[in-house]
């Protein structure tokens, strides 16, 4: 009969991380925010690795797209119609059941990231957005809880670590988010699934020497890459930090965790759709929801969202009151709809 220990051997023949660095990484805890196509490959390899508590939080819900690239689901739990942070929590239970896993089905903002990141010696971005990035990057900075930033498009991908009072951080790179159109996106550029896993394994690499006590092994420099033209770059980041004038590090401002900077709605990546962070403030009662709307559209119900779907569009309400509009990515368009029909 295999032992424990026989899960990590290998892991542990690794010197850098050896005996102590397992017992460290046992005894950590890391908040994956986003569990889509980065945060599938951060949050497996991380439980597979032997981290203590590993939260995973997300907003959404499964879309037939997302398969080509998010590996820790499939058709099965397509079907299922369940949010991807409990789909990912029951297969990261089933990978390792020695590990703490805790899902969340939520979005982070500056009311809830100080709960969702209680206890977190690290935080690891598997997002598709800036502002949420930022948000990530004002608490880093605040607490001091290092961060993991990472993000791909095409067959492209950056990474960097923020270590707080050491490193540059987000806000250096990219002081304001790219405005609408600004940026290539999933829609316009598309991503594939090579380039995904070797930025999210990049992430996690960085997530375990930092889990695991080597803090000195961090990467100090932003990895660039482009898979389809054969290109690594690392760049040196150090002087956005150095000169003193980041508004974050050196003044200490954080707008984005205040809530001063925010937007109450969002353009999902890849998705022609719309979420409305607080498009009911009433709490809804699901299944007596659902009867009211039967013979509007076609109907589904389960303990986590409802989804009514019409013929040109799919209303998702979730349990804390958001609401995902697929059809459209014009705003006002998704809260007419959230109003007409759901009576917000």
């Amino acid at each position: 009969m295999p032992s424990p220990a026989d899960r990590y051997a290998k892991q542990v023949r690794f010197a850098p991380i050896g005996e102590p660095g397992q017992r460290a990484l046992r005894e950590s805890s890391v908040l994956v925010v986003g569990c889509g196509a980065l945060g599938s490959v951060i949050a497996e390899t991380l439980v597979r690795s032997g981290v203590g508590r590993v939260r995973v939080v997300d907003r959404d819900f499964l879309d037939l797209s997302n398969l080509q690239r998010q590996t820790l689901y499939d058709e099965v739990d397509l079907a299922s119609g369940l949010p991807k942070a409990v789909l990912a929590g029951r297969k990261l239970k089933r990978i390792n059941s020695t590990v703490d896993v805790e899902a969340q089905v939520a979005d982070v903002t500056h009311q809830n990231i100080a709960e969702l990141a209680a206890g977190a010696d690290a935080i690891v971005d598997g997002l598709d957005n800036f502002e949420t990035r930022l948000l990530l990057n004002d608490y880093s900075v605040s607490t001091g809880v290092p961060w993991v930033y990472g993000g791909c498009i095409g067959a492209e991908g950056q990474v960097m670590a923020v270590l707080p009072g050491e490193t540059a951080c987000l806000t250096g790179l990219v002081p304001e988010p790219p405005a609408p159109g600004e940026a290539p996106t999933c829609d316009t550029a598309g991503v594939i699934g090579p380039a995904v896993n070797v930025v999210a394994s990049l992430q996690a690499a960085e997530a375990l020497k930092l889990l695991s006590g080597n803090r000195d092994a961090v990467n100090r420099q932003l990895i660039s890459i482009d898979l389809w033209r054969n290109r690594v770059r690392m760049l040196d980041v150090a002087k956005l930090h150095a000169d003193g004038t980041c508004p974050t590090c050196h003044a200490r401002e954080f707008p984005w965790l205040s809530g001063e900077r925010g937007s109450q709605a969002a353009v999902l990546c890849g998705r022609n759709a719309v979420q409305l962070r607080s498009a009911l403030t009433r709490k809804v009662d699901l299944g007596a929801l659902a009867e009211s709307l039967r013979g509007v559209g076609e109907v589904t119900v389960n303990p986590f969202l409802l989804r009514l779907t019409l013929p040109d569009h799919e209303l998702t309400l979730f349990q804390d009151g958001r609401c995902i509009v697929s059809g459209t990515e014009d705003e006002a368009r998704a809260r007419s709809l959230v109003a007409q029909h759901l009576g917000a």
